[in-house]
């Protein structure tokens, strides 16, 4: 995705050879224009899909799987890194590991927010090493919901997650695909 590219390379910070900040327009500061487009380009490229619900896990994929689930017309559900006192009853749980953060969260749904019957489209903000993603699969599956395919905004390519998550047999598509971070400057895949 051409715009999202543009908005990387003239927004985004490197930090060493594995992280581009963000968060001046997707997980921070958020530019609502361009969130509206990947929610629109996340719709065209799973639109052959029966797209009932869209997951992922708070908090940096909540403003593209909101914009995906408008474009969609779906709800949306986030996986919570800490049961609240609110969420009584039975949950789905899954240990996940974050490479931003070096954190095991265990995040939970609501067993009440997921069915057999959805076809659960998973959305985050970065894939890294895909254990954001893998961890919601897990509670899907538990759920009996089937995983519709994975959306994710900005993949690290030269990181394993694309991979792993092809293994399992899921349709992976991300609209900017970063080949390699080094010496100031960001090399996207297609380019």
């Amino acid at each position: 995705m051409e715009l999202l590219q543009k908005a990387i390379q003239e927004r985004g910070t490197i930090i060493g050879d594995t992280i581009v900040k963000v968060d001046s327009f997707l997980n921070h500061e958020m530019d609502t224009a361009l969130l509206y487009e990947i929610g629109q380009e996340f719709r065209r490229q799973f639109q052959r899909k029966p797209v009932t619900k869209i997951v992922t896990i708070e908090a940096g994929g909540i403003a593209p799987a909101l914009m995906a689930g408008l474009a969609f017309n779906v709800p949306v559900v986030y996986a919570k890194k800490q049961k609240s006192l609110t969420m009584k009853g039975d949950v789905y749980i899954e240990s996940v590991y974050s490479f931003t953060k070096q954190v095991h969260s265990n995040v939970t749904i609501s067993k009440d927010r997921l069915s057999p019957e959805d076809h659960v489209l998973i959305i985050d903000d970065f894939l890294a090493n895909g254990e954001a993603a893998a961890g919601l699969i897990s509670i899907l599956n538990q759920a009996g919901a089937t995983v519709a395919g994975i959306g994710i905004v900005i993949e690290k390519s030269f990181q394993r997650g694309r991979s792993r998550l092809e293994e399992l047999g899921i349709e992976v598509v991300s609209l900017a695909r970063i080949a390699r971070i080094g010496e100031g400057k960001i090399e996207f895949l297609n380019s």
